[in-house]
């Protein structure tokens, strides 16, 4: 989900301190003082502890630490489960680990995250396609489409200060690449310390602003990987990255809010007439702006000042509709600030703020109390450092030209960050097999005998819709969520049928 929301598009469509994300924040490493005849792998998960975190470290990754306990009995039995934090000095980040329901050792490893920026990646786990869904304040229930059907999935919550994750003195992180340097350490630790998950095929997935954050996630794993090689460790074999409904470049989803709106692309047109008069008028100047101030050049005081003209004119119109920014296929329940249109995130929050639980979960002292599913203040640090400004796609770009595969799947009736901005991002890409898949048709994919959407690919990149899905495509439609991830991780076309 999007804390953008609750911020008004305004404070996460902010654009400062490109020119700082822009240049590659160097890692804190010492591969170039690493012998590995210092270090021992731990090997063994399953003989972690249950009642208090095992610590573990490694000589090429100074300043980190990773903690882990087994955590088995609170989601899915029938799975061995872990919890545990990523130290990094005074900034602790927490994650969830679930194994494979059907072959731990040789399966797949999945990297998930929620967006915002800010938001809690329980979301994912509690709400969409984790092992167990919150059901009832007290009560979880076993997803039969939870994605570790056929792989090891982690969740994290991240950057620093979102879900059980926090910080020490004021520490803080306020942009994607920042962040990206914690999760690269972290995935080497965690390979190099385990060593049965050497070699399998990783893939980084995220949803929403996660659009923004995986990419840049999987080119630090990828650059990392360099610096592995150099020193005798096993890199990362990072596979693909899957990026649902996805804010990943501004310039591109700022027009399509009017035509979302006000033409029948997923549903009949939602707003009057007049409005939408007035909206196409102001539209050509909007993206003028943008063009001028955010792409041709970057000014930060005009960028911002183009993208507040852009809110003003494209996207305020929708908050007084009463409509569902994640769903234009329905109303919104409950209000965006309160629960984001979906009560079941207030009962996932009361679940995960029960003392005994947080407990059992090893969760820190220092993050213990009430539960929030999304930080303002993570949303607002990013926004203020106009984290959203940077050139996403530009990573996208690069690693499909390094051999990455990119899924972009997008749920046909969300609105805030919908199939046609993807669709528009997804032309815009630039990289070695741009022109054959841009000239490529849509075409119908199928789960069994039934429609799930639309699909285009080409080399390695695929685009696909999934038909009565909204933001969070793995809540709204699961059997296909599921399909389609299975039919990824096989590396299969989805112009064929599939049942899982």
């Amino acid at each position: 989900m999007d804390v953008k929301l609750g911020l008004s598009v305004l404070s996460l469509l902010s654009f400062s301190f490109l020119a700082k994300a822009s240049s590659q924040v160097p890692l804190e490493f010492r591969f170039d003082q690493y012998d590995a005849s210092l270090f021992s792998p731990y090997e063994d998960l399953s003989s972690l502890s249950a009642l208090e975190y095992t610590t573990l470290g490694h000589p090429a990754f100074p300043k980190y630490q990773v903690r882990l306990k087994q955590s088995k009995e609170f989601c899915d039995g029938t799975v061995n489960a872990y919890t545990g934090y990523i130290d990094i000095e005074a900034r602790h980040l927490f994650f969830y680990f679930f194994e494979s329901r059907s072959n731990p050792d040789q399966d797949d490893v999945i990297f998930w995250t929620n967006g915002g920026p800010g938001c809690s990646s329980s979301v994912g786990l509690f709400m969409e396609h984790g092992p167990c869904l919150v059901t009832g304040v007290n009560v979880t229930t076993f997803n039969p489409y939870g994605w570790n059907a056929n792989a090891n999935i982690f969740f994290i919550d991240q950057p620093i200060g979102v879900g059980f994750s926090y910080a020490e003195y004021g520490e803080y992180v306020s942009t994607t690449e920042e962040a990206a340097k914690d999760i690269s350490s972290f995935i080497a630790i965690f390979f190099e310390h385990f060593t049965k998950f050497k070699g399998r095929a990783f893939h980084m997935a995220g949803e929403s602003y996660g659009g923004r954050y995986i990419p840049a996630f999987a080119a630090a794993v990828y650059d990392q990987n360099v610096h592995l090689k150099q020193a005798g460790m096993t890199p990362i074999n990072l596979t693909s990255i899957m990026i649902g409904n996805g804010c990943s470049d501004d310039y591109s989803m700022t027009p399509t809010y009017y035509q979302m709106q006000c033409e029948p692309i997923s549903v009949p047109p939602i707003l009057d007439i007049a409005t939408c008069v007035q909206m196409k008028r102001m539209l050509p100047r909007c993206e003028k702006r943008l063009q001028e101030s955010c792409i041709d050049t970057f000014d930060t005081i005009d960028c911002d000042a183009a993208m507040n003209f852009c809110n003003s004119a494209v996207l305020d119109p929708f908050w007084s509709s009463g409509y569902n920014p994640y769903d234009i296929s329905k109303l919104c329940d409950g209000s965006v600030s309160d629960s984001l249109c979906y009560p079941i995130t207030k009962t996932i929050s009361s679940y995960l703020s029960r003392p005994h639980f947080q407990k059992a979960l090893g969760v820190d002292t220092a993050a213990q109390g009430n539960f929030s599913s999304c930080s303002d203040k993570v949303g607002i640090d990013f926004a203020t450092h106009l984290d959203w400004a940077f050139p996403t796609p530009f990573y996208i770009g690069a690693l499909l030209d390094r051999g990455v595969r990119v899924l972009l799947y997008v749920g046909a009736n969300d609105w805030i960050c919908n199939w046609l901005g993807n669709e528009r991002m997804s032309f815009a890409i630039e990289w070695n097999g741009q022109k054959d898949f841009n000239s490529q048709a849509l075409r119908e994919w199928k789960v069994g005998e039934d429609v799930a959407g639309l699909t285009r690919k080409a080399g390695g990149l695929s685009f696909a819709t999934i038909y009565g899905a909204g933001h969070m495509v793995p809540y709204d439609q699961p059997k296909f969520a599921l399909a389609m991830v299975q039919k990824w991780l096989a590396e299969e076309d989805f112009g064929a049928g599939f049942s899982p």
